[in-house]
C-alpha cells in the first residue's frame, strides 16, 4: 500500500521588513517544511538576508504602494487584510498563518483545506492595548486630525479582525495572556506553542565570573529600557544595552557613567554578554519575550515586569526576580531582591530547556500532522 501523499503546506506572514521576535519563528516552521512557499504583504530583501534563499511571495501591496510609504505598516491594516484575503491558495492542503496582525485574513479557497493559526497576539491596537494606543498615537502634523477618528476607525477594524479569524481551524497561542487574549476577543480555544529559543547555543560555561546588567532588544518605547537605565544610574549598577532603534538616542541622553550602548553584535558575542551578567533586565510587557528565555538559557536569572509572557518564563525567586509595578522602585526593589538569591546558572539553563527549538519543533509537527486532510 502506497505510503500517504505529504500534505502541501503554504506559511502566512504579516511582512517581511524587519528581523524581530516574530521573524526566527517564522524560519524554525520554515525548517520543518522547506518546500512550502512564505506568503506576505510586503518584503524588504535587502534587510532580511535570512530569507534570500526561500521562496518568498507577496501580496499586491509589494508593487501598488510607493516604496517610501510600503514598510510604514500603520498606515495599511485595512489594504493588508483584503490583499491577504484576495490571495489564491487553493493549491495547498494546509495554510500555517504568523500573525500579530493580518496575516490571519488569508482565506481558504476550496474544500478540505486546514487554516493553522500562530497568534502572536490579537492586534494590540484595537484589543488588549487599545486605551495606551489612543492615548499615545502619534502621527506628526496630522495627529490631531487623525486622533478624534480613533474610536471609530478601530470600531471598524475590530470588525474586520473578527471577521478575519472566520475559516480558521486551529488557534496556536505564544503564552499564556495569549490565550487569554484568544479567548476574551475571539472566543476561541487554542494550543499554547511558546516560540522556540536555541537553549544549547545559550549553554553557560561551568564556570565564570558574573558582573552587571544586560538587555536586548529593539530600543521603542514601549520596552521600556528607560527604567532600567534610571534604576541602574540610582544604584551605580553597570548595564549593558544592546540593539538599537528609534528610541536610541533617548535612552542614551537618559543613561549616566554606568550605562554602555553595544549597538548591535553577533550572535557570540551576544551569547557571551548574557553569560557573563549577573541578571537580566525585563521591565516591559511582551506577548511572550524571547530575549528573557534566551538569557535563562544562558544561565542568567530575569528580573521582570510581572505582566504578559513572562509570567510564562519567570518563577518569582526561583528563575528570577519580578515585580509587580512597572516603576524605577519597583525595579530597583527587585534588583536588591535579586542580589540576595545565590540563583544557580546550570539550574536555570535547564529551566529554560522548555523553550527549547527542538520540543517547538515537535509540537508544531504534531498539530500539523494531527489536523492534515486524510483520503
Amino acid at each position: 500500500m502506497p505510503a500517504p501523499k505529504a500534505p502541501k503546506i503554504a506559511l502566512v506572514t504579516d511582512w517581511l521588513t524587519n528581523m524581530g521576535g516574530a521573524e526566527p519563528l517564522l524560519l524554525e516552521i520554515h525548517k520543518l517544511f522547506p518546500k512550502a512557499p512564505i506568503y506576505t504583504s510586503v518584503y524588504d530583501a535587502e534587510k532580511m538576508p535570512a530569507f534570500k534563499n526561500i521562496d518568498v511571495r507577496t501580496t499586491e501591496l509589494q508593487t501598488s504602494l510607493p516604496k517610501s510609504l510600503r514598510y510604514k505598516h500603520v498606515l495599511w491594516p485595512t489594504l493588508r487584510s483584503q490583499a491577504f484575503r484576495k490571495l489564491d491558495l487553493s493549491e495547498y492542503d494546509i495554510i500555517i498563518s504568523t500573525s500579530s496582525a493580518e496575516a490571519k485574513a488569508v482565506r481558504k479557497t476550496r474544500p478540505g483545506q486546514i487554516h493553522i493559526a500562530y497568534i502572536h497576539t490579537p492586534i494590540r491596537y484595537y484589543w488588549s492595548h487599545y486605551e495606551e494606543f489612543k492615548k499615545e498615537f502619534k502621527f506628526g502634523k496630522l495627529t490631531p486630525l487623525i486622533r478624534p477618528l480613533i474610536p471609530m476607525l478601530v470600531k471598524q477594524q475590530r470588525k474586520l479582525d473578527l471577521e478575519s479569524i472566520e475559516g480558521i481551524d486551529v488557534f496556536i497561542a505564544n503564552s499564556t495572556i495569549t490565550q487569554e487574549r484568544i479567548k476574551q476577543y475571539y472566543g476561541k480555544a487554542s494550543t499554547i506553542i511558546h516560540p522556540p529559543v536555541d537553549v544549547d547555543r545559550f549553554t553557560p560555561p561551568p564556570k565564570g565570573e558574573r558582573s552587571g546588567y544586560v538587555l536586548w532588544g529593539r530600543h521603542v518605547p514601549y520596552k521600556r529600557f528607560d527604567l532600567a537605565i534610571e534604576a541602574c544610574n540610582q544604584l551605580g549598577a553597570q548595564l549593558t544595552i544592546i540593539g538599537s532603534g528609534p528610541d536610541t538616542e533617548r535612552l542614551k541622553k537618559l543613561a549616566g557613567p554606568t550605562i554602555t550602548f553595544t549597538g548591535r553584535v553577533s550572535d557570540e558575542e551576544l551569547v557571551k554578554r548574557a553569560q557573563s551578567a549577573k541578571a537580566f533586565l525585563f521591565p516591559n510587557e511582551e506577548d511572550f519575550g524571547i530575549s528573557a528565555a534566551e538569557a535563562l538559557a544562558a544561565g542568567t536569572p530575569v528580573i521582570a515586569y510581572a505582566k504578559g509572557g513572562a509570567l510564562d518564563i519567570v518563577q518569582d525567586g526561583e528563575t528570577g526576580v519580578l515585580f509587580k509595578t512597572q516603576s524605577v522602585a519597583s525595579l530597583v526593589d527587585a534588583m536588591k531582591k535579586a542580589d540576595k538569591i545565590n540563583f544557580l546558572p546550570a539550574t536555570l539553563h535547564r529551566k529554560a530547556k522548555r523553550f527549547d527549538k527542538g520540543l517547538f519543533a515537535t509540537k508544531m509537527q504534531k498539530i500539523v500532522s494531527d489536523n492534515a486532510p486524510r483520503g
